[in-house]
């Protein structure tokens, strides 16, 4: 009985090393991952014969790693069993090129089942010439489809008024656009160096910390408001929208500089706050005031009876000064003194 052939994958985008530099690199090139030499060599003869470059033959994803940037395609041989080990490894997280998982018919839904839906791609074994190529070829035409999509994020980085940031779950910023630096003063190299945290304002930290555990369980930040250290030691605000990737453990962010806004609103609340002061005076003094004909005196609710200014006085925050007019200088001071 002869059995038939099957191949399965998942044409998704594959993923970039989120650096921003564009490689360069023979568009057909492939390095081939598999611990078994005597099969990695068949199999580089089946990739030439197919029209692909072999740069390079990696025992251990550990060893592949640095071949990466040169290449387009990392064809790898995942042993049986080893699916949940191979997505969570860093040849799936951190690469510049697309990757076709070879693996086993065992290994599939374990291999779904640990999230390996994107941006990978994955062929079961057994598999004909033919059907290895159509998913190279697949490979390749995705990996020419992210790049235009990722030429056209790396605009949209560079000429955002808004800071954007990928935030890793570790607490480090993974990418920032040139905006920070204009508004920090700090280099992008400088705020990926620390953790993100010590550059909040102190105050700020403890519920900031707490936002960002929430985002990073699965919830969102929506207006989430802080304040981050500048360079020249001031601080300045910034509003926060943000949700999580959990499969990529990152923190999609975009933060607006709303320090104006702020200032502003406290210049607006200070004036209310006079204005409502000065209503108050005046509605202290608004109405009849019960005054004694001969003495001039002001009578209060308890019926105490005050002089003029210690009823002001008492009653608004107006403060007196005395002096003499030129009348009084007339009819009283002139003739004391002539006398």
């Amino acid at each position: 009985m002869i059995r038939a052939r099957r191949a399965r994958s998942i044409p998704i985008l594959p993923k970039f090393l989120r650096s921003g530099v564009h490689l360069s690199m023979d568009p057909r090139s492939i390095v081939i991952v598999d611990q078994v030499s005597s099969s990695a060599k068949a199999l580089e003869t089946l990739v030439v014969k197919l029209g692909f470059a072999v740069l390079g033959i990696a025992g251990s994803e550990n060893e592949a790693l640095p071949m990466l940037a040169r290449v387009s395609v990392a064809l790898v041989t995942v042993p049986a069993g080893n699916a949940q080990r191979i997505a969570a490894s860093a040849l799936l997280r951190e690469r510049s090129c697309a990757a076709l998982l070879m693996i086993s018919e065992v290994d599939e839904a374990a291999l779904l089942d640990a999230g390996v839906r994107k941006p990978h791609g994955y062929i079961v074994r057994p598999f004909t010439d033919r059907e290895l190529g159509v998913h190279l070829e697949l490979a390749l035409s995705k990996l020419d489809a992210a790049r235009a999509v990722y030429e056209l994020e790396d605009r949209f980085f560079a000429t955002s008024i808004d800071m954007l940031c990928f935030l890793n779950f570790n607490g480090h910023f993974k990418r920032l656009n040139p905006a920070w630096e204009r508004t920090l003063g700090f280099t992008r190299e400088e705020l990926m160096s620390r953790p993100f945290i010590e550059f909040v304002h102190p105050d700020d930290r403890e519920r900031t910390l707490n936002q960002n555990r929430e985002v990073r369980g699965g919830g969102k930040a929506l207006g989430f408001e802080n304040r981050y250290l500048c360079k020249d030691g001031s601080y300045r605000w910034f509003l926060w929208n943000a949700a999580p990737d959990t499969a990529e453990q990152v923190i999609y962010s975009v933060a607006r500089d709303v320090t104006a806004s702020k200032l502003a609103t406290h210049e607006r609340e200070e004036l209310v706050r006079d204005l409502q002061a000065a209503l108050d005076e005046v509605k202290a003094l608004r109405g009849i005031l019960p005054m004694c004909s001969y003495c001039r005196r002001v009578r209060d609710d308890n019926d105490y009876w005050h002089t003029v200014e210690n009823y002001i006085s008492t009653h608004t925050t107006t403060m007196f000064t005395h002096g003499i007019c030129p009348s009084c200088v007339v009819t009283e001071i002139e003739p004391q003194l002539s006398s």
